[in-house]
């Protein structure tokens, strides 16, 4: 529980717009930045979770989170090649970086099923800030049509890892 509400609380004040200069937003190279970054932690992290754990539900999600997460993020390369933008990198996506190897190294120390649910805890409530950060933040602040369509499609689609985090999660209990 302590997991998950610190995980929570710290990702969902980093990602929000207090982030940014009182009301500034983003611009386009920074939200392609933060969200290729989001999407790169949680390919890390399933890769870890991919590793250490035996549970098959949870080798299963994490696989899920491989798998759509490098396919949201090479939309994302492709999408910022075609329109000649580069990402740039900001406080947000460095503290997210920063923040992330913080946990795999946490995550690292456990085994079994302290791991697992460590790692299917935190998976929820990284989904649960990301996706708050998307709707609150990344998409009204995107001002090119195809990213923000990007980030609602990247939105439905981790709105489904939340959902399927949580279910793991309560298997695990």
């Amino acid at each position: 529980m302590f997991v998950r509400l610190s995980t929570a609380i710290a990702a969902a004040a980093l990602l929000s717009s207090g982030a940014f200069a009182q009301g500034a937003k983003p611009t386009d190279p920074q939200i392609a930045h933060i969200a290729y970054t989001a999407g790169v932690i949680d390919v890390t992290a399933a890769k870890q979770a991919l590793e250490k754990s035996t549970n098959k539900d949870v080798k299963a999600f994490a696989a899920d989170m491989v798998r759509d997460h490098e396919a949201v993020n090479e939309k994302a390369l492709a999408l910022v090649k075609k329109l000649k933008v580069t990402p740039e990198d900001n406080d947000t996506s460095r503290t997210l970086s920063k923040n992330a190897a913080a946990k795999l190294k946490e995550l690292s120390k456990l085994k079994g099923a302290a791991f697992d649910k460590a790692y299917v805890d935190n998976e929820v409530a990284y989904h649960k800030a990301v996706d708050n950060a998307l709707e609150t933040l990344l998409i009204p602040s995107a001002s090119n049509d195809e990213l923000k369509s990007l980030l609602q499609t990247g939105l439905k689609i981790f709105q489904g890892h939340e959902q399927h985090a949580e279910q793991v999660a309560a298997e695990l209990k």
